[in-house]
């Protein structure tokens, strides 16, 4: 039972995090016309666009992709307390997306700071696709620790400090 949930969970959590992308790519003005942008949209298109239909876009934020990224959330949630055997109260069901969610916005987080920060060591990486939207993703989070901290000797702490504050998140969230 205990795979079966894991399954289940790290499943659930690469559908959240493309619905994450969703909402997050126009935010920070990501380019939707690479491989890893196309994948995110042929990925959440069939949950996005019928609710496009009831709420029209919004210029940077697009509600119906916060909407089908909670409605994601939510299902995934009560889809694994059932497998656990959980109640399936709305209360609970409600808390625990939300606290999921925010669980997974601070991991995806940390691991793109992470990936940006090991990228940042090989030439040409930046080059690509899925790099230069984890740059997108990631620089509006490093700019202002940049400006508080300014480069040791031609190396960029900036990274450091931000994993090391999304991981204070973490623990404060438990």
């Amino acid at each position: 039972m205990q795979a079966l949930h894991f399954i289940l969970s790290a499943l659930f959590t690469l559908v959240v995090i493309a619905f994450l992308l969703r909402v997050l790519m126009p935010l920070v003005r990501a380019d939707f016309r690479n491989p890893f942008g196309e994948a995110v949209l042929k990925v959440t298109n069939p949950l996005v666009l019928p609710l496009r239909k009831v709420m029209p876009p919004g210029k940077r934020l697009d509600p119906s992709s916060v909407v089908a990224l909670l409605i994601v959330q939510f299902a995934g949630t009560a889809l694994l307390r059932g497998v656990a055997g959980g109640g399936f109260g709305l209360e609970s069901i409600l808390l625990g997306g939300l606290y999921g969610l925010l669980h997974t916005v601070l991991q995806f987080y940390f691991f793109a700071v992470l990936l940006y920060a090991l990228l940042s060591w090989f030439a040409g990486a930046a080059y690509n696709p899925a790099a230069q939207i984890l740059s997108k993703l990631v620089e509006p989070l490093l700019a202002p620790i940049r400006r508080v901290v300014p480069p040791l000797g031609g190396l960029d702490l900036s990274a450091v400090f931000l994993l090391i504050a999304l991981q204070a998140l973490q623990i404060l969230l438990r």
